[in-house]
C-alpha cells in the first residue's frame, strides 16, 4: 500500500464493537436475572462478545487516544470474562463463592464505575445516561447480594436492560450518523460542563 493510500484510509471506530458487546451481554444477563431465559447464552456471549471483543475494542481505543474508551471497554471486557469464569468455577466447584463474595466483587466494580460515571457526565447526554443507569444497576445488585434483598434483583434486571439499550443507542448513533452523513441520532449535551 502506498503512503498516500494509507494516509487516506479511514479507521473504523472501535466503540461500535465495544458498545455492541456491552449492550448485548448486559441485556442477555438481565433476561436471565428476571427469569426469561437460562444462563447458557450469557456464558458464551459473555466470554466472546462482552468479554474478548469488548476488550479488543478497548485496546483499539488506545490507538485513537481515547482514554475513556480505552479504560471502559478494556475494563468491562475483563469484567465479563471474570464474571463468567467465576460463574463456571462456582458451578463446577473449582472456586466456590458465597453471595457475599459476589457482593463485594460488585462493590469493587461499583466504585470503579463511579469514576467513569463522573467522566461520562462531561462527554454527552447519551453517555451520561448510560453510565448513570449502569451505576444505579450496580448499586441495586450490591444491595441484593450483600444484604440479601432478593426483591431488588428483578428491579436491577429491568433497570440494566435500559442501560443496555442506552449503550446500543450510542452504537446506533455512531453507525447511522456516519452512514447518513448527518446527526440522525443526537447525543445530547453533557450533563456537566
Amino acid at each position: 500500500m502506498s503512503a498516500s493510500a494509507s494516509a487516506n484510509s479511514k479507521l473504523g471506530n472501535p466503540a461500535v464493537v465495544g458498545l455492541a458487546g456491552f449492550g448485548l451481554t448486559t441485556l442477555l444477563l438481565q433476561f436471565h436475572n428476571v427469569g426469561w431465559m437460562g444462563l447458557g447464552p450469557v456464558i458464551w456471549v459473555g466470554l466472546v462478545f462482552g468479554g474478548a471483543a469488548q476488550m479488543i475494542a478497548g485496546l483499539q481505543e488506545m490507538r485513537t487516544g481515547n482514554h475513556f474508551g480505552y479504560c471502559a471497554f478494556t475494563a468491562y471486557g475483563a469484567f465479563w470474562i471474570s464474571l463468567v469464569l467465576m460463574m463456571l468455577g462456582n458451578k463446577h466447584g473449582i472456586v466456590t463463592l458465597e453471595p457475599r463474595d459476589m457482593g463485594f466483587y460488585m462493590v469493587g466494580w461499583t466504585l470503579f464505575t463511579v469514576i467513569l460515571w463522573i467522566g461520562a457526565l462531561r462527554i454527552h447526554g447519551a453517555m451520561a445516561l448510560t453510565f448513570t443507569l449502569l451505576l444505579i444497576g450496580f448499586i441495586l445488585l450490591d444491595l441484593e447480594l450483600l444484604f440479601g434483598w432478593q426483591s431488588l434483583k428483578p428491579v436491577a434486571g429491568y433497570e440494566l436492560m435500559a442501560c443496555a439499550l442506552a449503550a446500543w443507542y450510542m452504537m446506533a448513533r455512531t453507525i447511522l450518523n456516519e452512514l447518513y452523513g448527518r446527526d440522525l441520532l443526537p447525543a445530547g449535551k453533557p450533563w456537566v460542563s
